[in-house]
């Protein structure tokens, strides 16, 4: 797959022992028409117009975290099967950009994001005062998923009305997972997109890709850095 762009590959290549320019990578994937693969712009899933009652924009673009479980970010998805939509509500931690929780539905309800958090939750076991951010889709301004998040001890925000900047990191994975693997695969049934999903997320994304905003580790090995500087 062509995913990473020359600043990656460059990386990539240091940490396998190979010494290299990125300039030199760069004319190399050029002379072999080797690009990366491009993100596609965001679009809107989740339906603002209620009347239930929504947080304020608390992390208001802060995308960096000092430590692990301190900021979440949520959002949903969509993916097409022959079958129809199959939906993909996403929990990411901000320190290591791991996705932390994670569920798939053929409905896009607020049982959806619940149990996405409550994944989350239970994976990670943060402490009180977790700063959990989402847009204002009914189904994170719904009772029931304040409930959940009051009961964990969260502070919820939400992004402005209308701006998905204001939740661009939770995006840009989402546009990522599209790009570098949704769009490769033509699924015919929704079990077939659940466990292809499945393996982007826990066995690539999180465990194998570099992030260049966590010094291109990977999440689960920058998590992991922090936790034996801690010990």
């Amino acid at each position: 797959m062509q995913i990473y762009g020359s600043p990656k590959v460059t990386q990539q290549l240091k940490k396998n022992g190979i010494s290299i320019s990125e300039r030199t990578v760069t004319r190399i994937m050029k002379a072999n028409g080797i690009r990366s693969k491009t993100v596609k712009k965001y679009k809107a899933t989740t339906n603002s117009k209620h009347s239930l009652p929504v947080q304020e924009n608390v992390l208001n673009r802060e995308f960096t975290a000092s430590k692990p479980n301190e900021k979440w970010v949520t959002d949903i998805t969509y993916v097409s099967t022959n079958e129809g939509w199959l939906y993909l509500a996403s929990v990411m931690d901000l320190f290591s950009r791991k996705i932390v929780g994670w569920h798939m539905s053929e409905r896009m309800t607020k049982e959806l994001v619940l149990q996405a958090l409550k994944q989350a939750y239970g994976r990670q076991h943060p402490g009180q005062r977790l700063l959990h951010h989402s847009d204002r889709g009914s189904q994170y301004a719904s009772l029931d998923y304040q409930k959940q998040l009051q009961l964990y001890g969260m502070v919820g925000s939400m992004s402005r009305k209308g701006n998905c900047y204001d939740n661009a990191c939770i995006e840009s994975f989402h546009s990522v997972l599209k790009k570098e693997w949704i769009y490769l695969h033509k699924y015919e049934t929704r079990e077939e997109a659940k466990k292809s999903i499945f393996e982007y997320i826990e066995v690539f994304y999180n465990n194998q890709r570099i992030h260049s905003s966590i010094g291109y580790n990977t999440p689960s090995d920058y998590e992991h850095m922090f936790q034996d500087l801690a010990v």
